[in-house]
């Protein structure tokens, strides 16, 4: 005679199923919703100071990022000045949304940014739409350096050959999980810009100058750097390469 399963037995184990279901679903769905690239506002922004603005402006564009970071919808946000031109700014953001970010540029933080850089400016700001292929999590964007880390980050600018920018994507596409495994990585990020299908840009922090020469000799760069030989617009590719010492958040483990 087969044992019978109570009914109430049946309906928790039933309900439990559907429940373990429904939050696979909706797991699933959120991390879906968090990699729509599309939907992320992802911006560069450049800045060139006039010498006797620079700390403050520093200051000012600091006060902003940190700011920035406690909002719920930021993603990241970080600023950086150029090692071999300081008068030189960049200030990197992704945010969930293009509202998000417009919400947040309409307050104080951002008022200060505009009103300073009116005088403190040599030129007006210049302001890069990008999207990131093959984007990470807030997460990964948020992870830090370590203390006794000497961080090296390098932006490259990419400017393709017209027809062969497919191939560089496809190039990227098989390193890329390589790259980002590395143990001297921290972030590793190639976007393409809104304005122009043919040009990138890639965002690379590294622990430190050693962690970066290790990269260079990484096999699976090879590909990459024979494309950047062969098929950009303007050699060499290293002038490309911009070399950056951050100022905010400096947020270290």
């Amino acid at each position: 005679m087969k044992k019978r399963i109570p009914k109430m037995l049946t309906a928790v184990v039933a309900f439990s199923a559907f429940s373990l279901s429904a939050s696979a679903k909706a797991a699933h769905k959120t991390l879906a919703e968090e990699f729509k690239s599309e939907e992320i506002a992802a911006t560069i922004t450049r800045y060139e100071v006039k010498e006797e603005y620079q700390e403050k402006f520093r200051k000012i564009l600091s006060d902003y990022v940190l700011e920035s970071l406690s909002d719920e919808n930021n993603i990241m946000s970080e600023a950086y000045f150029e090692q071999d031109n300081p008068s030189v700014l960049w200030l990197f953001e992704r945010w969930s949304n293009k509202k998000a970010m417009k919400n947040f540029r309409s307050n104080s933080k951002s008022k200060a940014v505009i009103k300073l850089g009116k005088t403190a400016l040599v030129k007006p700001e210049k302001i890069i739409d990008i999207k990131d292929l093959e984007p990470i999590s807030k997460q990964e964007w948020r992870k830090v350096s370590k203390k006794e880390d000497n961080q090296l980050t390098i932006m490259l600018f990419v400017d393709a050959k017209s027809g062969t920018e497919e191939n560089f994507k496809d190039v990227y596409h098989t390193a890329m999980q390589k790259f980002r495994s590395e143990p001297g990585v921290v972030t590793y990020q190639l976007s393409q810009l809104e304005a122009d299908k043919t040009q990138f840009v890639t965002f690379e922090k590294f622990r430190s100058k050693n962690a970066f020469e290790y990269h260079l000799n990484f096999p699976p760069i090879q590909p990459v750097i024979d494309y950047l030989n062969t098929s950009i617009k303007k050699q060499p590719f290293q002038d490309g390469i911009h070399n950056l010492i951050e100022f905010a958040p400096l947020t270290r483990e």
